[in-house]
């Protein structure tokens, strides 16, 4: 069964494609997130058939959104399987946090040179989280058995997953815009605290100059990022 074929520019086709992604934000897809696929999706920028965590049953709803024929899976994004967990083998976890900072919906709990450990009901089984592992400590354990694709997970599941991610990304672009004000701060004081001083040479007056003109280049910077960030949070 085919859908009618929706605008490509309508940010319905976007919604229902975003939603008929399973959202384990894994980038195996080749895009940063499940919905810069869908939009790429929306725009015919990317075929349909790029989802490992979707299987074929994924490929088959985003083709009856899109009122395109199925595609087998690429081959080159992964391959269909069942439903992985991370575990952290204990006795070699550092506490690197190198895991913490690379799940997209903050499933890893821990905290610097302390053991790390998996919420398993916020786990995608993305796989993101093994690779920067310095000691190779995280295993992908299939939880599913012979269920795989959309039989190893649920839309509630996706659903959840899906705020998760958004409520991690909201939270890291706060930390950096708050990052960014007390830099600018910093620089600020600094900056009033040349222009207090009194050189008694020309050689100290030019120094002056030069570390005003650095400090004020730097808190241009640093406002414009902040302009963008606040951009962002408000659309």
């Amino acid at each position: 069964m085919t859908t009618v074929l929706l605008n490509p520019n309508s940010s319905s086709l976007l919604q229902q494609l975003d939603d008929a992604l399973p959202q384990t934000q894994c980038t195996k897809c080749g895009y940063p997130d499940c919905h810069a696929y869908a939009q790429a999706m929306s725009i015919g920028e990317a075929n349909q058939n790029r989802c490992p965590p979707g299987g074929q049953e994924g490929i088959i709803r985003l083709s009856n959104i899109l009122g395109k024929a199925p595609l087998p899976l690429d081959s080159e994004r992964g391959f269909e399987r069942s439903r992985p967990l991370a575990v952290i083998r204990e006795m070699e976890c550092i506490g690197c946090t190198l895991c913490i900072q690379a799940c997209p919906v903050d499933a890893i709990v821990g905290a610097p040179k302390q053991l790390h450990l998996v919420v398993n009901e916020r786990c995608t089984g993305c796989d993101l989280c093994v690779p920067p592992c310095p000691v190779d400590c995280i295993t992908m354990l299939p939880i599913t058995e012979n269920q795989t694709g959309w039989n190893a997970w649920s839309e509630p599941q996706a659903r959840i997953a899906k705020q998760h991610y958004e409520i991690r990304k909201t939270r890291l672009e706060r930390e950096k815009r708050d990052l960014l004000k007390r830099q600018t701060l910093k620089a600020a004081a600094k900056l009033k605290a040349i222009q207090k001083e009194t050189p008694s040479e020309s050689s100290i007056l030019i120094e002056q100059a030069r570390k005003k003109a650095i400090i004020e280049a730097a808190m241009a910077r640093a406002k414009e990022k902040l302009e963008q960030r606040d951009t962002k949070l408000t659309d």
